[in-house]
């Protein structure tokens, strides 16, 4: 079968049934191929890092790895839109709707093109002005604004993959991803190399290769859902916007893109201390930032698989399968978070080594995994969460809890406790008790809404199945 098309009547091997049969079995069929997927798009980042670290000096190492909080900032907004996407289409999906579930892709594959074209102007006219707000040191700006405006001059082909992505994952396709992916980041690689070593463009090179991989992922996403036969085929003909669609994917988006956005806010603010550190602490900080990333990513993909698995029953009227995906997605995501977050804590100098030989930046960079990456599975169980109410429509709540959770906490934390013993290790500390408290609320909330929206609706499909079994 070819990588871009699938057979027509049954659901095709790309794709996962999510509304039928087991679930533990397919929830792993599914965040597998999403967590090498978050893997590999991570590595277009930690290629950068490590071919700058290694061959362009520990300032370009600092420079680069200290813009990954403040393009998340700019970017989780937009990117927020693609999670309202990926719901939307998994409830059209899940319940048959045919035409709606055309209009869901091309609205959201319309808005992916707009949100690009605004990230452009927006980064490429305010990278330098924002990373002087953050404190970011004279011998680092210069060469961090840099590489900021050559990778916000690829957002509309980054904003294509993802929303492409997305629908791809609403219909239960996480393979075809991450064979993209894989095409893209060996280009990356091959490419980072390059002009950083033989053409000596230091933090440009690594950019410009970052684009250019990102071109290749967008094109493969965008040239599988043109040549599907199912109903999620994309048509150039198609693309427009349609309100009650877009306004749909705003109501659940936005909420996600706002706390994504405001997370960043805090995560600036931290990388703002860390800055005040000096350039080997935030060379450090950024390598143990990157493995960090890989974990995350890891325990992403069943925040993922709660979102999608939640969606799609809930859109073809089986909310009793609901719980069962909560509780496989809890089990998961500790399970893949204590291995990995362990297990890269135990490894944390041979990996650290990895970025920069320079033994400061190996020794700030294991304070920040000792604290941080052992833990990462209680952010793991606080993400599930926040897409199992999201899978079941609910986005302003898990908005709400966040905002003040864990970035409001976060923020209390640098100018009270840490503002009393300005150290590192208490820095750090903020992420694991911003978890702890955020996700304990996150479920409560989920309990709150289950008994008052979940219930009746369990009742209402008990009663459908009696009516059915009956023959009325």
């Amino acid at each position: 079968m070819s990588l871009f098309h699938r057979s027509s009547g049954k659901k095709g091997s790309y794709e996962i049934d999510m509304v039928n049969g087991p679930l533990l079995g397919k929830i792993v069929r599914f965040a597998v191929p999403l967590g090498l997927s978050g893997i590999l798009q991570l590595l277009f980042n930690a290629a950068d890092i490590v071919v700058v670290g290694k061959f362009a000096g520990s300032t370009a190492l600092a420079a680069v790895g200290s813009t990954s909080s403040l393009i998340n900032l700019i970017v989780n907004l937009f990117i927020g839109l693609s999670i309202g996407a990926n719901v939307l289409v998994a409830r059209c999906y899940g319940a048959g709707q045919k035409k709606d579930l055309k209009e869901a892709v091309h609205t959201a594959i319309t808005a992916s093109l707009v949100c690009g074209a605004v990230l452009v102007v927006i980064g490429v006219t305010l990278a330098r002005s924002l990373l002087f707000l953050m404190g970011s040191p004279p011998k680092v700006i210069d060469q961090a604004a840099l590489y900021m405006r050559i990778f916000f001059l690829g957002m509309p082909v980054n904003m294509l993959y993802n929303f492409g992505a997305a629908v791809l994952r609403a219909v239960g396709d996480t393979k075809r991803p991450l064979y993209f992916l894989l095409i893209s980041g060996v280009v990356n690689v091959i490419l980072n190399l390059f002009f950083v070593i033989v053409c000596h463009l230091g933090v440009a090179g690594v950019a410009i290769a970052t684009v250019v991989s990102q071109v290749i992922s967008a094109v493969l996403v965008i040239l599988c859902l043109m040549k599907s036969d199912g109903p999620y085929r994309l048509e150039f003909k198609s693309l427009g916007v349609k309100k009650d669609k877009l306004l749909q994917m705003v109501k659940i988006g936005l909420p996600a893109g706002i706390q994504g956005a405001i997370f960043s806010i805090s995560n600036v603010l931290i990388q703002s201390s860390i800055n005040s550190f000096g350039d080997i602490a935030m060379a450090g900080s950024a390598a143990a930032a990157n493995i960090e990333g890989f974990v995350y990513t890891g325990m992403n993909a069943f925040y993922q698989a709660a979102l999608s698995f939640t969606g799609q029953n809930l859109g073809a009227g089986k909310p009793s399968r609901v719980k069962k995906i909560m509780v496989f997605c809890l089990l998961l995501v500790s399970g893949c978070g204590l291995v990995l977050g362990v297990g890269a804590y135990l490894l944390g100098r041979p990996l650290l080594g990895i970025y920069s030989s320079d033994a400061q930046v190996i020794e700030y960079g294991l304070e920040r995994l000792a604290v941080i990456c052992a833990l990462y599975f209680l952010c793991g169980v606080m993400d599930v969460m926040v897409g199992m109410l999201r899978g079941m429509g609910y986005s302003i709540v898990p908005m709400i809890v966040s905002i003040v959770g864990v970035c409001g906490f976060r923020v209390g934390w640098i100018y009270t406790v840490f503002s009393l013993n300005r150290s590192l290790f208490v820095l750090y500390l903020s992420y694991p008790v911003s978890w702890v408290i955020t996700g304990g609320f996150h479920l409560i909330c989920y309990f709150f809404l289950c008994r008052k929206v979940l219930r009746p609706k369990i009742r209402m499909e008990k009663q459908a199945v009696s009516r059915e079994g009956a023959g009325l």
